[in-house]
């Protein structure tokens, strides 16, 4: 079963990266990113809040999780249209996924996918403090799971 897990994010990694490898150049990723950050489902605005910032990003971004049948549900945004699309992409693949699988998940396809060169010193880190945060979450909402 826990297997299954970490196939299903491996998936959506590769989904992501196969949606990247079809963009011909970095304009066309940036316009991908855009659109899907516009895609992002709302967040709710009472979770907009100082205490749902995630610090180290130069955008003020926002997230909040819950838990739902032993799953990690994220709900984002940001006030850059760049770093809202990251986080589109980073929800994509990891909400709706366990706790434990996303922590032993593997991050890499970020960097296969080539994003971190194309950011500035700024918002690489900022991408790095989203990953941490999802991973923070997951440390959080491990202890919430009821034993099978």
């Amino acid at each position: 079963m826990e297997q299954n897990t970490i196939c299903a994010i491996e998936e959506k990694q590769k989904e992501v990266m196969d949606s990247f490898s079809f963009l011909e150049n970095w304009e066309q990723r940036y316009e991908y990113m855009i659109d899907l950050g516009k895609s992002l489902p709302l967040i709710d605005s009472k979770y907009k809040t100082d205490d749902f910032i995630i610090k180290g990003c130069q955008s003020r971004v926002w997230m909040h999780a819950h838990l739902e049948d032993d799953r990690l549900f994220f709900t984002a945004d940001s006030d850059a249209i760049i770093t809202k699309g990251i986080i589109a992409i980073l929800i994509q693949v990891y909400s709706g996924q366990k706790p434990n699988e996303i922590l032993r998940s593997d991050g890499s396809f970020i960097d296969k996918i080539g994003i971190k060169e194309h950011l500035s010193p700024t918002r690489a880190n900022g991408l790095g403090s989203m990953i941490k945060q999802i991973k923070f979450y997951a440390i959080a909402f491990q202890t919430q799971i009821r034993p099978s």
